[in-house]
């Protein structure tokens, strides 16, 4: 088991990780996912401390890994790595790449690490390979070779880092293939990728990941198909948005006008869309809750689904209780009720907070 305890990573410029906490467990396949630059790859290098984390604890089996004087030989024997660009030595052959860690680390003699290496050369579907050089390979029988030579050293933990991003595109299949069997043979691993349904498919838990640490926890069914948290939502369903903070009655319109058709161009939004979104806009905003809230706090969201081609409005607003249903303004809300598919409203009592979602049809 691997515990993680208020990890931390920081950099001059950046910090990937601020508060990570969780608890993988053994047998667990996390699949961890989210935008570029959001430390999915830097945790697992802290897990395995490639990179030495500034703060917090990596607990192994019970122990802290951290601690400075904590043998990292004890920890590496019990995890392994898989890296985008396959890191395999251009001067050894297949089988002697799969030789070395398990003769120099384990102390196999070399029949014993030669016998392992042939057999996970046939579980890989390499058999026949080993006298050969890496350059003589493609790129998914480079990455087959570096999985071998992972599995050489007997793993209680398998961490993949983008396993297929250096790929072809028609080589990542045999390199998923691979990694799917993993997955069934009870190892614990965690995978970064960009590949969804791949993640989707092979994972019993999905970490996704935002703003600093894991932002949100589940299984496969809860993180795509009904994510709780606005981040995972918009990564997952592809959402293109755009965020207007209407705090004035002052608010320059005509300007966030032009932001609006600059968000539409940019997304190839089509123009009855982007004619409707900005329509919503300025019935619900300028027409309906301008006139009844004085001093205005009005947030504005667009999100747009390319996928579904489809586009929501939300508003959130602080104050008093006001559904715009029941606004005196008939002719704004006959106009936003002609083109919405639903107009949700909630109130939130203990924030004072206000919602208003309008989807169009």
């Amino acid at each position: 088991m691997i515990e993680l305890r208020h990890l931390e990573k920081k950099y001059e410029n950046a910090t990937p990780l601020k508060d990570v906490n969780a608890v993988i467990r053994d047998g667990d396949v996390i699949s961890v996912i989210g935008p570029s630059g959001t430390g999915k790859s830097t945790l697992i290098r802290c897990i395995n401390m490639l990179e030495r984390p500034t703060g917090g604890q990596i607990l192994l089996d019970g122990e802290d890994i951290t601690a400075p004087k904590y043998d990292l030989t004890r920890a590496r024997r019990k995890m392994g790595m898989v890296f985008q660009s396959f890191n395999l030595f251009g001067h050894l052959t297949v089988i002697e790449n799969l030789m070395l860690a398990p003769m120099d680390i384990l102390k196999k003699t070399k029949q014993e690490a030669y016998e392992t290496g042939i057999s996970l050369l046939r579980r890989v579907g390499l058999a026949g390979r080993e006298l050969q050089y890496p350059e003589q390979l493609s790129g998914g029988q480079k990455q087959r070779v570096a999985i071998a030579r992972t599995l050489a050293m007997d793993p209680e933990v398998i961490l993949l880092d983008e396993p297929t991003s250096a790929l072809d595109p028609t080589m990542v299949g045999e390199v998923q293939a691979v990694i799917r069997d993993l997955a069934r043979s009870g190892k614990t691993m965690l995978i970064v990728t960009h590949e969804m349904s791949f993640a989707r498919a092979i994972s019993n838990r999905v970490f996704y990941m935002d703003e600093g640490g894991i932002y949100e926890d589940g299984t496969p069914e809860q993180i795509f198909d009904h994510p709780q948290k606005v981040q995972t939502r918009r990564f997952i369903r592809r959402l293109r948005v755009l965020e207007l903070a209407v705090d004035s009655r002052d608010f320059d319109f005509i300007g966030a006008g032009t932001q609006i058709d600059l968000y539409c161009l940019q997304n190839d939004i089509p123009p009855r869309e982007k004619y409707r979104i900005r329509l919503v806009i300025e019935e619900l905003v300028q027409q309906i809750l301008l006139a009844e809230f004085a001093e205005p706090d009005i947030r504005v969201t667009v999100e747009y689904a390319p996928d579904a081609q489809k586009a929501s409005i939300i508003a959130d607003y602080a104050g008093k209780r006001f559904d715009p249903h029941d606004t005196d303004n008939d002719l704004s809300l006959s106009v936003l009720t002609g083109v919405a598919e639903k107009i949700g409203y909630s109130y939130d009592g203990s924030r004072q907070q206000n919602r208003v979602a309008v989807t169009l049809k």
